[in-house]
């Protein structure tokens, strides 16, 4: 009878931390398609504003691309590197 009561426990201590997971999880999961359903509705995905981010997207490309390419240290540059 104590074995079984003991096993009990133990299988309960146990189950205990997997169901809080369980539960965070399913919290974050719907929290997460409902950002995302909100992304897909933001005005941001105008042509002007994806043309302006895959061009900011372009010049960090150049500096990082430049930045591989050089033995200095391009993070102490002055100001004026910047594209």
């Amino acid at each position: 009878m104590a074995a079984a009561r003991r096993w009990a426990l133990a299988v309960a201590r146990g189950a205990a931390p997997v169901a809080l997971g369980l539960l965070l999880w399913v919290a974050v999961a719907g929290g997460e398609r409902h950002r995302l359903d909100t992304l897909k509705a933001l005005p941001d995905a105008a042509p002007e504003v994806l043309a302006e981010r895959r061009r900011h997207n372009e010049l960090i490309m150049e500096a990082l691309r430049e930045a591989a390419e050089t033995d200095e240290n391009v993070a102490r540059r002055r100001v004026p590197w910047r594209k």
